[in-house]
Protein backbone atom coordinates (compact mmCIF):
# COMPACT_ATOMS: atom_id res chain seq x y z
CA UNK A 1 0.00 0.00 0.00
CA UNK A 2 1.09 3.97 -0.84
CA UNK A 3 0.73 6.00 1.84
CA UNK A 4 0.83 9.73 0.49
CA UNK A 5 1.14 12.01 3.42
CA UNK A 6 0.63 16.11 2.48
CA UNK A 7 0.15 18.96 4.17
CA UNK A 8 2.01 22.89 4.38
CA UNK A 9 4.92 23.18 7.01
CA UNK A 10 5.07 22.39 10.71
CA UNK A 11 1.69 20.59 10.28
CA UNK A 12 2.82 17.20 11.56
CA UNK A 13 3.27 15.27 8.64
CA UNK A 14 6.54 14.63 8.94
CA UNK A 15 6.17 13.25 12.05
CA UNK A 16 3.12 11.15 11.54
CA UNK A 17 4.36 9.56 8.30
CA UNK A 18 7.67 8.31 10.17
CA UNK A 19 5.56 6.84 13.08
CA UNK A 20 3.14 5.27 10.34
CA UNK A 21 5.72 3.43 8.45
CA UNK A 22 7.84 2.68 11.76
CA UNK A 23 4.56 1.13 13.04
CA UNK A 24 3.36 -0.80 9.68
CA UNK A 25 6.94 -1.53 9.19
CA UNK A 26 7.27 0.37 5.90
CA UNK A 27 9.86 2.09 4.00
CA UNK A 28 9.41 6.02 4.40
CA UNK A 29 10.43 8.95 1.96
CA UNK A 30 10.33 12.74 3.42
CA UNK A 31 10.30 14.14 0.09
CA UNK A 32 10.86 17.49 1.00
CA UNK A 33 14.81 16.41 1.64
CA UNK A 34 15.42 15.79 -1.99
CA UNK A 35 14.42 19.87 -2.26
CA UNK A 36 16.38 21.22 0.41
CA UNK A 37 19.17 18.53 -0.77
CA UNK A 38 18.77 20.58 -4.00
CA UNK A 39 19.30 23.97 -2.40
CA UNK A 40 22.35 22.71 -0.46
CA UNK A 41 23.97 21.85 -3.56
CA UNK A 42 23.40 25.08 -5.07
CA UNK A 43 24.43 27.17 -1.62
CA UNK A 44 27.38 24.75 -1.18
CA UNK A 45 28.84 25.51 -5.08
CA UNK A 46 27.53 29.28 -4.47
CA UNK A 47 24.98 29.53 -7.01
CA UNK A 48 21.61 31.73 -6.65
CA UNK A 49 18.75 29.50 -5.97
CA UNK A 50 16.83 31.28 -8.47
CA UNK A 51 19.02 29.72 -11.14
CA UNK A 52 17.16 27.85 -12.87
CA UNK A 53 19.37 25.95 -15.14
CA UNK A 54 22.06 25.15 -12.03
CA UNK A 55 19.04 24.10 -10.10
CA UNK A 56 17.71 21.56 -12.56
CA UNK A 57 21.14 19.83 -12.78
CA UNK A 58 21.30 19.84 -9.37
CA UNK A 59 17.97 17.85 -9.12
CA UNK A 60 18.91 15.91 -11.71
CA UNK A 61 22.38 15.06 -9.34
CA UNK A 62 20.94 13.30 -6.73
CA UNK A 63 20.39 9.70 -5.57
CA UNK A 64 18.29 7.91 -2.76
CA UNK A 65 21.16 7.99 -0.53
CA UNK A 66 21.55 9.25 3.20
CA UNK A 67 21.27 12.83 3.30
CA UNK A 68 23.29 14.79 6.00
CA UNK A 69 19.91 15.82 7.71
CA UNK A 70 22.00 18.05 10.08
CA UNK A 71 23.05 20.43 6.78
CA UNK A 72 18.82 20.25 5.27
CA UNK A 73 17.31 21.10 8.53
CA UNK A 74 16.28 24.53 10.13
CA UNK A 75 14.86 27.89 8.78
CA UNK A 76 17.30 28.73 6.15
CA UNK A 77 16.94 25.15 4.46
CA UNK A 78 13.15 25.48 4.46
CA UNK A 79 13.31 28.48 3.03
CA UNK A 80 15.36 27.24 0.62
CA UNK A 81 14.18 24.41 -0.36
CA UNK A 82 10.72 26.37 -1.09
CA UNK A 83 12.13 28.42 -3.58
CA UNK A 84 13.78 25.62 -5.84
CA UNK A 85 10.59 23.48 -5.15
CA UNK A 86 8.64 26.41 -7.69
CA UNK A 87 11.05 25.54 -10.55
CA UNK A 88 8.54 23.50 -12.56
CA UNK A 89 11.70 21.55 -14.19
CA UNK A 90 13.30 20.74 -10.83
CA UNK A 91 9.92 19.16 -9.90
CA UNK A 92 9.80 17.02 -12.84
CA UNK A 93 13.53 15.90 -12.16
CA UNK A 94 12.60 14.89 -8.94
CA UNK A 95 9.47 12.94 -9.92
CA UNK A 96 10.91 9.32 -11.35
CA UNK A 97 13.07 8.87 -8.38
CA UNK A 98 10.02 9.26 -5.64
CA UNK A 99 7.80 7.05 -7.92
CA UNK A 100 10.48 4.80 -7.84
CA UNK A 101 10.47 4.83 -4.27
CA UNK A 102 6.86 4.26 -3.73
CA UNK A 103 6.54 1.70 -5.80
CA UNK A 104 8.77 -0.66 -3.39
CA UNK A 105 7.36 -4.13 -3.13
CA UNK A 106 4.47 -4.35 0.00
CA UNK A 107 3.87 -0.13 -0.09
CA UNK A 108 5.73 2.56 1.11
CA UNK A 109 4.66 5.57 3.25
CA UNK A 110 5.61 9.14 1.21
CA UNK A 111 5.20 13.03 2.76
CA UNK A 112 5.35 16.34 1.13
CA UNK A 113 2.82 18.91 -0.44
CA UNK A 114 2.47 16.77 -4.09
CA UNK A 115 2.20 12.91 -3.14
CA UNK A 116 -1.23 12.87 -3.43
CA UNK A 117 -1.85 15.26 -6.34
CA UNK A 118 1.16 14.41 -8.14
CA UNK A 119 3.39 11.53 -7.32
CA UNK A 120 0.91 8.98 -6.64
CA UNK A 121 -2.45 9.94 -7.37
CA UNK A 122 -3.03 5.90 -7.26
CA UNK A 123 -1.63 5.84 -3.58
CA UNK A 124 -4.55 3.66 -1.65
CA UNK A 125 -4.42 6.31 1.43
CA UNK A 126 -4.18 9.86 0.91
CA UNK A 127 -4.09 12.00 4.39
CA UNK A 128 -3.35 16.05 3.87
CA UNK A 129 -2.47 17.14 7.46
CA UNK A 130 -2.97 20.71 8.26
CA UNK A 131 -3.42 23.41 11.41
CA UNK A 132 -3.78 26.89 11.94
CA UNK A 133 -1.13 29.03 11.28
CA UNK A 134 -0.42 30.05 15.18
CA UNK A 135 -0.37 26.21 15.86
CA UNK A 136 2.13 25.71 13.10
CA UNK A 137 3.94 28.66 13.65
CA UNK A 138 4.56 27.93 17.62
CA UNK A 139 5.44 24.13 16.64
CA UNK A 140 8.24 25.58 14.51
CA UNK A 141 9.52 27.70 16.74
CA UNK A 142 9.69 25.68 19.57
CA UNK A 143 11.72 23.10 16.86
CA UNK A 144 14.26 25.68 16.47
CA UNK A 145 14.62 26.28 20.02
CA UNK A 146 15.62 22.70 20.44
CA UNK A 147 18.20 23.81 18.16
CA UNK A 148 19.67 26.07 20.13
CA UNK A 149 18.45 28.76 17.31
CA UNK A 150 17.02 32.11 18.14
CA UNK A 151 13.80 32.94 17.50
CA UNK A 152 11.65 35.59 17.01
CA UNK A 153 7.57 34.32 17.08
CA UNK A 154 5.95 37.01 14.61
CA UNK A 155 9.08 36.22 12.24
CA UNK A 156 8.47 32.61 12.64
CA UNK A 157 4.79 33.12 11.95
CA UNK A 158 5.11 35.57 8.73
CA UNK A 159 7.75 32.73 7.05
CA UNK A 160 5.24 29.98 7.55
CA UNK A 161 2.59 32.00 5.98
CA UNK A 162 4.93 33.65 3.05
CA UNK A 163 6.10 29.15 2.51
CA UNK A 164 2.07 28.77 2.56
CA UNK A 165 1.33 31.60 -0.01
CA UNK A 166 4.37 30.76 -2.52
CA UNK A 167 3.32 26.90 -2.08
CA UNK A 168 0.10 27.19 -3.00
CA UNK A 169 0.34 29.69 -5.57
CA UNK A 170 3.49 27.84 -7.75
CA UNK A 171 2.24 27.18 -10.97
CA UNK A 172 3.71 23.51 -10.79
CA UNK A 173 1.94 20.67 -8.72
CA UNK A 174 0.56 23.67 -5.97
CA UNK A 175 0.38 22.45 -2.54
CA UNK A 176 -3.26 21.45 -2.24
CA UNK A 177 -5.42 18.52 -1.12
CA UNK A 178 -6.16 15.84 -3.50
CA UNK A 179 -9.97 15.34 -4.08
CA UNK A 180 -9.96 11.86 -2.42
CA UNK A 181 -7.60 12.61 0.71
CA UNK A 182 -8.85 12.73 4.03
CA UNK A 183 -8.23 16.40 5.92
CA UNK A 184 -6.64 16.04 8.97
CA UNK A 185 -6.61 18.88 11.19
CA UNK A 186 -3.73 19.03 13.71
CA UNK A 187 -4.37 21.79 15.62
CA UNK A 188 -5.80 20.81 19.20
CA UNK A 189 -4.42 17.52 19.03
CA UNK A 190 -1.23 16.29 20.58
CA UNK A 191 1.84 13.35 18.72
CA UNK A 192 -0.12 10.94 20.37
CA UNK A 193 -3.59 11.74 19.37
CA UNK A 194 -2.66 12.94 15.95
CA UNK A 195 -0.89 9.62 15.15
CA UNK A 196 -4.15 7.69 16.36
CA UNK A 197 -5.95 9.58 13.99
CA UNK A 198 -4.02 9.26 11.52
CA UNK A 199 -3.82 5.14 11.75
CA UNK A 200 -7.51 5.34 11.89
CA UNK A 201 -7.57 6.69 8.79
CA UNK A 202 -4.84 4.17 6.89
CA UNK A 203 -6.67 1.36 8.67
CA UNK A 204 -10.02 2.62 7.14
CA UNK A 205 -8.09 2.76 3.40
CA UNK A 206 -6.52 -1.05 4.05
CA UNK A 207 -10.01 -2.03 5.22
CA UNK A 208 -11.10 -0.56 1.94
CA UNK A 209 -8.40 -2.33 -0.36
CA UNK A 210 -8.88 -5.79 1.19
CA UNK A 211 -12.82 -5.38 0.63
CA UNK A 212 -11.98 -4.46 -3.45
CA UNK A 213 -9.69 -6.71 -3.92
CA UNK A 214 -12.22 -9.96 -2.18
CA UNK A 215 -14.59 -8.54 -5.10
Amino acid sequence: MIIAIDGPAASGKGTLARRLAAHLGLPHLDTGLLYRATARALMDHGQDLSDRTAAISAARSLALTDFDEALLRGREMAEAASVVAAIAEVRAALIDMQRSFASRPGGAVLDGRDIGTVICPEAACKIFVTASDDARATRRALELRARGEKVDYGVVLEEIRKRDRRDSNRAAAPLKPAADAVVLDTTKLDVDAAFKAALAIVEAALARARTRAAV
